[in-house]
């Protein structure tokens, strides 16, 4: 497949607020997945926004596009993986091991790996089954092992014990105790099981369906679990999925080391054949973390951080796995997995971001837009000349990363009313200059232009300087000076003269003077007739 998009595989889209990080992650997604340049996508929003749209919201059902928010509390657990509570029915509480959002996605995008739906269908035990290693009566061929794979079943021995054993049952003569506790109360219904056929090979994978049973018709091995054999192939180098561990002489013990993702591989695949190697998938798949700098990265992340790098993917030359600390599974990333951050620069600056993230994420710039409102006027107010404005001030008063962003004024395409851009002012502006200014309403004057009005009456922030008497009487002792106090006029936002000095000087008293004498002028003329 040639590629027509060149975008790194970990990309975050910083800027101010209002600047559409949230927007363009929309569109760089789609382009990925679609395998297109940006500025196509681009292109088609700007006719069709809802298309695209569409397409989006098609690929994350289709588990091609996943979207997550970081936060202060937001951790390991829920990002890779981690021990969550659960109640049963009779109110007991049990512990299980639980994929994250990042680690249940890359393993989605891995070819014919099973869901969790699917693994479920098969009776698999939710979640976390205990895999387990058998033998049918040592390796190599045997009859043992043929009826088992034939019938549905595992069989041990130790038959000279009888049917129930206990802590009372003298182990001495044949030994086993390990394993006959193991099968007999340790083993459950949803468990998975490896046929061992040599100290490096399997024969068949199962699942546990029955209970231990004790079956005086065979003349030996007579202990008895039930199996649905899912895979019945031979099946080379097990050791390299199992912590290049050889399989030992035991009868039955317990995978802790085994690869689960390689093992699910084999129940979605009707042709019984290991998944392809994730260098040949064609369909790249993206991950979307929303306010990506408000989360604590090294918390996060973990191990994990070395492992998102371009040359540290599963397929690459470098590639790189780590044995996570819960499940003790080994994990990758897929190398057709991008990471699509978003960052907002008000909240912490980018010369902010922990190290670590900086060196393996490219960083993309989006600033405010003054084109997208060029054709933008509400009774006469050029919207475009309004923003730059604000933004020159406030880039000169703090700096260009608190800027305001086009899209707080977008709706104004739509319904350019006095109502709206007053509106726009009242619930965000003002809201958002007071949190970057710290309520300090002398700079909020100088960003509005309150300070170049003559008359109090025109300003969106009124002033009125408190003296300490009025309030608190006229005593000797009372050495408080006086101080300016700072009330915002929400009506003035809905007087057009008002917003002269954002950019629109044009919109003078004069001017509005004018309008009002030539107006009771056709009212009087109106009125002679």
């Amino acid at each position: 497949m040639s590629m027509k998009r060149n975008i790194p595989k970990n990309l975050i889209l910083y800027g101010p607020p209002g600047t559409g990080k949230t927007y363009n992650s929309i569109i760089y997604a789609v382009a990925i997945v679609e395998n297109k340049n940006v500025n196509e996508i681009i292109q088609e929003t700007q006719d069709n926004f809802s298309a695209v749209k569409t397409r989006y919201d098609k690929y994350i059902k289709e588990s091609r596009i996943a979207f997550t928010t970081f936060h202060q509390s937001y951790g390991y657990e829920e990002f890779i993986e981690g021990i969550k509570p659960k109640t049963d029915d009779n109110g007991n509480v049990t512990y299980s091991v639980e994929n994250g959002v990042f680690k249940e996605f890359c393993e989605k995008t891995i070819k014919n790996v099973a869901t969790k739906d699917e693994l479920r269908s098969l009776g698999i035990n939710d979640d976390n089954p205990t895999i387990w290693k058998v033998s049918l009566k040592g390796t190599g061929e045997n009859q043992i092992r043929k009826d088992c794979l034939k019938n549905g079943y595992i069989r041990i021995g130790f038959d000279s014990y009888g049917k129930d054993v206990s802590d009372e049952t003298n182990f001495s003569q044949e030994g086993g105790k390990n394993v006959l506790n193991a099968f007999i109360a340790v083993m459950k219904k949803g468990d998975i099981v490896l046929s061992c056929y040599s100290n490096t090979s399997i024969d068949a994978i199962g699942v546990v369906t029955g209970d231990y049973e004790w079956r005086e018709d065979f003349p030996d091995y007579k202990r008895v679990r039930k199996v649905n054999w899912i895979v019945k192939k031979n099946i080379e180098n097990v050791d390299t999925h199992n912590g290049n561990k050889t399989l030992t002489l035991g009868t039955v013990y317990k995978l802790n080391d085994i690869d689960r993702s390689w093992v699910y591989s084999f129940f979605n695949n009707p042709d019984n054949k290991e998944r392809k190697n994730l260098e040949s998938d064609e369909n790249p798949r993206v991950f979307i973390i929303d306010e990506i700098n408000r989360g604590n990265i090294s918390k996060i992340f973990g191990e994990l951080i070395t492992l998102i790098e371009d040359t540290k993917r599963l397929g690459e030359k470098e590639e790189m796995k780590v044995k996570l600390p819960y499940s003790k599974e080994e994990f990758g990333v897929p190398n057709n997995v991008y990471i699509l951050g978003t960052m907002n620069t008000a909240d912490r600056s980018i010369s902010l971001i922990d190290t670590a993230l900086r060196r393996r994420f490219a960083f993309k710039e989006m600033m405010p837009d003054l084109d997208l409102l060029k054709d933008i006027n509400v009774c006469g107010i050029n919207i475009k000349n309004l923003l730059k404005t604000m933004n020159e001030r406030i880039e000169f008063l703090y700096d260009r990363e608190h800027q305001i962003g086009h899209s707080f004024f977008m709706k104004l395409n739509e319904n350019p009313t006095m109502e709206n851009l007053a509106g726009i002012f009242k619930d965000k502006i003002i809201p958002l200059l007071q949190e970057y200014f710290y309520d300090d309403y002398e700079k909020i004057w100088l960003v509005l232009g309150d300070n170049q009005k003559i008359n109090d009456n025109n300003r969106f922030i009124k002033k009125d300087q408190k003296e300490p008497k009025d309030l608190f009487g006229a005593n000797k002792e009372n050495d408080l000076d006086k101080k300016d106090v700072f009330k915002i006029d929400y009506e003035a936002f809905e007087k057009m003269s008002n917003y002269r000095f954002l950019g629109n000087e044009h919109l003078t008293d004069d001017t509005i003077t004018i309008d009002n004498n030539a107006a009771r002028e056709d009212a009087t003329s109106t009125k002679n007739e």
